[in-house]
């Protein structure tokens, strides 16, 4: 039978107090997606409000397609399973083998300190199934706790977006925290390459990656675990 990956998305759509729109970034969603999906898993995209999750308007501009992202654009089962998403209340740990979160800057507002995903996260971390999050989206883990009831990420190798990233994107200020920062607070092992090189941490089942470039890397690093 083909494993089971719960893909969970933002519903946030809002950029801070600055009347721009955000959302989840279209290539660290659609490269995982086709990662995985090419190798054969059964995939569930899920979002706290369900339907249609926000789509950052930036990750869809001319600079910013790859090849997984011009693959969505011609691929309508793929829209219309991204369109119909479960709501975050619908789904449960045990339906599933792995849990992958596309960032975007949407996770920072809603899924930071969503309870059902945060206790969707501690459900698959208890039953030591691969976690993964990459660029912003590592601000999941930020309140999730692990079974001896620790910030998850304490003394773990982590990584996600860095400061000098989010200063080079010009939104230091917006956002309501930066991922580096708060990894670092709740005693993560942080590391990074150089800003917005490809770079991804394994710690045990715990798969993070830094920007974009890195959500490839990531998915086949947590379709490696699955793989045993």
């Amino acid at each position: 039978m083909a494993k089971k990956v719960l893909i969970v998305l933002t519903s946030h759509d809002k950029l801070g107090d600055t009347g721009e729109k955000t959302g989840f970034w279209l290539e660290e969603f659609a490269a995982p997606y086709y990662v995985l999906k090419d190798a054969g898993l059964d995939l569930t995209l899920a979002s706290p409000a369900g339907g249609q999750p926000p789509l950052d308007p930036k990750s869809d501009s001319e600079d910013a397609q790859t090849d997984a992202t011009r693959r969505f654009k011609d691929d309508e089962a793929a829209q219309k399973d991204l369109a119909t998403t479960k709501k975050l209340s619908d789904v449960s740990a045990a339906d599933f083998d792995a849990i992958f979160y596309p960032g975007g800057h949407g996770p920072l507002w809603d899924l930071h300190s969503d309870e059902k995903s945060i206790a969707l996260i501690e459900a698959f971390w208890a039953d030591g199934k691969p976690v993964g999050a990459v660029c912003h989206a590592p601000t999941v883990l930020l309140n999730a706790k692990d079974t001896d009831g620790n910030p998850l990420v304490h003394d773990r190798k982590v990584t996600g977006f860095t400061n000098g990233e989010e200063e080079a994107v010009g939104l230091t200020d917006v956002v309501p925290h930066l991922v580096e920062d708060s990894l670092k607070e709740k005693g993560g092992r942080y590391a990074k390459a150089d800003d917005f090189a490809p770079f991804v941490l394994v710690d045990g089942h715990l798969i993070t990656g830094q920007n974009p470039a890195s959500s490839e890397p990531a998915a086949e690093a947590l379709l490696k675990q699955l793989r045993g």
